[in-house]
Order: structure tokens, then sequence, then C-alpha cells
């Protein structure tokens, strides 16, 4: 019979710098492999549109991919989406001293990679809305954007439609096509 130790947040903020990527699910590390250039473009192209329009109407923070959320404790869950974004009336007076922002994002946005496995991605976004965000799916193959606010309310756009944020981001509107480039 084996016994396995669960890690914490604070185990895998120490394991950063061993040149690896990982997120920690549920106590248990789960190594993420490098995305592809296609997975760079689209994840560039939509952080600088919503960057602009959060920046230029003072919504709050964006943060690039990588960046990690504390979602769960006791075993703790760390997730980094590849785009998140927290509006201003829910950041602190003072910002975190932690390693990992201790709670979700207000939004979480996840771009599909080719390996990603359906089971997968359905858990990622259950964790994420769960955990209080509303999740963008952007799904390079198909073209499509869809916006998970509940597990039984999303909507889509699809290549020739617009995007719109609303109401986690106010105002917000792009093209789809801008986002697949």
């Amino acid at each position: 019979m084996s016994t396995s130790t669960l890690v914490t947040a604070a185990d895998l903020f120490l394991r950063s710098g061993d040149g690896v990527r990982y997120e920690l699910i549920a106590g248990e590390l789960t190594m993420m492999s490098p995305s592809g250039w296609r997975h760079g473009e689209i994840v560039g192209n939509l952080h600088g549109l919503l960057w602009a329009h959060v920046h230029d109407h003072d919504l709050g923070l964006v943060f690039g991919a990588e960046t990690g959320f504390l979602i769960r404790r006791d075993p703790d869950t760390v997730r980094a989406p590849d785009i998140a974004f927290i509006a201003k009336k829910n950041l602190p007076a003072t910002k975190p001293s932690e390693a990992y922002w201790p709670g979700a994002p207000d939004l979480a946005v996840e771009v599909l990679s080719p390996s990603d496995e359906p089971s997968k991605v359905q858990a990622k976004i259950k964790a994420w809305l769960a955990a209080g965000a509303i999740v963008w799916v952007v799904d390079p193959e198909s073209e499509v954007i869809t916006c998970h606010k509940s597990s039984e309310e999303q909507r889509a756009a699809s290549a020739g439609e617009q995007f719109a944020g609303e109401p986690i981001v106010p105002g917000f509107r792009c093209e789809v096509d801008e986002v697949f480039g």
C-alpha cells in the first residue's frame, strides 16, 4: 500500500525555478507542456484587446498567462489561465503578499490546445465556475469563443461575429476574427 503526500501551494511555488510548469489540482501536481505558436498568437491577440479596453476604461487588472490563482485550500488547487481579469471593485486595498493570487479571478480565459482532452477542459471549466469565475473558452480549431457564466448558461460567438464581454468586462467587444488573426 502506498501513500502519497499532497503538495501545497507553497510547495508548488518552491518548484517554480526548476524549469517545469505545473498546475496544482487538489494537492496533485499536473505538468503543463509548452504551448504551440498558434496558441500563443491567439492568447496574445486577445490579451492585447482585453488589456487595452480594461486599461483605457480603468476597469481593473488583466493578468498574463502562467499567473497562478489559489482557488481552493486543503487540498490546494492552483490554476493558471491563459488570461485573467479582476474587476477594480473586487481588488483588495493592498496587493496580496502571497505567491499566488488568493482566490479566483472574475474572468478566466482558456485557449484550447490540440492536445486538450475534452474531459479535462470540462473539469477546468467546472473548477473555475465553482471558484466564482466566469470562463471564456477560445477554440482555435472551430474559431469559436464561448462564455460560460454557469454550467447551464453559455453563449458563443463564431468567426464573422462580434464577441461581447458583458457583464464581466463592461463595454468590451471584439470581432472574433481579430482574436484568431
